[in-house]
């Protein structure tokens, strides 16, 4: 638990740093390939997490339960990603994506500081 929630940490430092790096700073190109990469990971992101959630019951690990919201955060981050990459291909909205990041940066590091102090979010596990 305590790694997972350190991962959730570093992630939302990561995040931070980043969305607030690329704020203010030069507009990204517009393409297809990452819209692409972003729809697809909408796609697979809940199924792994979902899958990890069924690993987690069947051999009652709560730090998999708890590694599967990580999935749960990639599909948020996806979606984030998605919308700030069609708001700049279509209205050239490109400070959208980094300005919706950081509104999960709170988010994930609650759930990782609840984590590192061994708080299980999914206390049915075990």
């Amino acid at each position: 638990m305590r790694i997972v929630g350190g991962c959730f940490v570093a992630l939302a430092m990561y995040i931070a740093y980043e969305s607030g790096s690329t704020i203010g700073h030069q507009e990204p190109e517009r393409g297809l390939s990452g819209i692409i990469v972003a729809a697809v990971s909408l796609v697979v992101m809940p199924l792994l997490a979902r899958a990890k959630r069924r690993v987690a019951a069947g051999i009652e690990s709560g730090a998999m339960k708890a590694d599967s919201k990580q999935g749960d955060f990639c599909t948020y981050l996806s979606a984030i990603l998605l919308g700030g990459l069609l708001l700049n291909a279509l209205f050239g909205w490109w400070w959208a994506d980094p300005v919706a990041a950081l509104v999960l940066v709170p988010i994930i590091g609650k759930e990782g500081v609840e984590g590192f102090r061994g708080k299980a979010c999914c206390d049915d596990c075990g």
